[in-house]
């Protein structure tokens, strides 16, 4: 069965995961890339190392999409895609701010460099602006959310 998320559901799927796929694009050139993420209700956050090709292109055109998912496996997922604005946070407070956001999303024990936004990672500096890198989050405008799941009929998996 498919179906489309309401916004509680697509609320939690956001809550839950912490790797989604970002895309953007400038001059005809669309790039996608997986990104670790935090979300707080309003923002989605998210770090880089550096100025690379995904902050050129969204510093160029700030329209982007988000896209992240929870599988089960191939018959059961749901799948939310978020419209947003990118911003850079460079202001001092709203930055410490957003690295909070960062720093305080459950992350699995077994964690892939760049989400450990610290070298001595979980643990973190005292002042949060001494984090290196670039801060930016999303501003969502529009959020969807869709779904396939199995139903049992007459104790057996099946599609209807």
């Amino acid at each position: 069965m498919f179906g489309t998320l309401d916004n509680p559901e697509i609320e939690s799927v956001l809550n839950q995961q912490y790797i989604g796929r970002l895309g953007c694009s400038a001059e005809g050139r669309t790039y996608i890339v997986p990104i670790s993420y935090a979300y707080d209700g309003d923002y989605l956050y998210f770090h880089a190392a550096n100025d690379g090709t995904k902050i050129q292109i969204m510093r160029e055109n700030p329209e982007v999409c988000f896209q992240t998912d929870v599988m089960e496996n191939m018959a059961c997922w749901k799948s939310v895609i978020c419209q947003g604005t990118f911003e850079e946070v460079t202001a001092e407070e709203e930055r410490a701010n957003a690295l909070k956001v960062l720093l305080h999303r459950e992350l699995p024990i077994i964690a892939s460099q760049t989400v450990k936004l610290t070298p001595s990672w979980p643990f973190h500096p005292d002042n949060l602006n001494d984090i290196k890198g670039i801060v930016f989050r999303v501003r969502i405008t529009e959020k969807t959310g869709r779904f396939e799941t199995m139903r049992k009929v007459a104790g057996i998996n099946a599609f209807v």
